[in-house]
């Protein structure tokens, strides 16, 4: 198994799950204003954590690629930080995701084997560096980071209302579901 097998299948089923929430939460009357719903004062919005979670889930590709990031990525990042001016739509947060989507699918159809002992250095804005294996980063760094804005947009959009629980979270395990074990009403 590859490090690649595990974060792109990952990023799919779970930015797809995301985008199917997105979906609920617009047929409801409130639908667009959500995107400006926060679950504390001193969060982000949930329209920044859709954009933060693209924001992860492409950079952790390209981040193992050992390739510069896109200008995309950068544009992605600011649009989420300035998502509480201007938090968009759901249409847009969905093609946000379409658009992750296709980027993450496009890499990763073409990505090199990487073996888990590669050095990744892995900068933060205020200056800090970690010093990582590429398997240290996917696990303490790539996937934690996607799963929490994931995961925030789920609870901001149960916050507010939209009628999601642990099926729509876990929606990929039917996949593997034993025939004749589902429990009837």
């Amino acid at each position: 198994m590859t490090l690649q097998d595990i974060l792109v299948p990952t990023y799919r089923q779970m930015l797809g799950a995301l985008s199917t929430w997105l979906e609920k939460a617009e047929a409801l009357p409130t639908g667009d204003a959500l995107l400006a719903a926060r679950l504390a004062p001193d969060m982000f919005p949930l329209s920044t954590q859709v954009s933060f979670a693209c924001v992860q889930a492409q950079e952790g590709i390209f981040r193992l690629r050992q390739e510069a990031m896109p200008e995309s990525i950068a544009a992605l990042l600011e649009r989420g930080r300035d998502a509480a001016a201007h938090p968009g739509t759901i249409a847009d947060a969905r093609a946000t995701i379409a658009a992750t989507l296709a980027i993450v699918e496009a890499a990763a159809a073409d990505a090199p084997a990487i073996d888990p002992a590669t050095p990744i250095a892995h900068a933060l804005p205020q200056g800090m560096i970690f010093d990582l294996t590429a398997e240290q980063y996917v696990r303490d760094w790539a996937l934690p980071q996607f799963y929490f804005h994931v995961m925030t947009a789920y609870a901001i959009l149960r916050a507010q209302g939209v009628a999601l629980g642990k099926v729509d979270y876990v929606a990929q395990m039917f996949a593997y579901l034993r025939p004749g074990t589902m429990p009837t009403p």
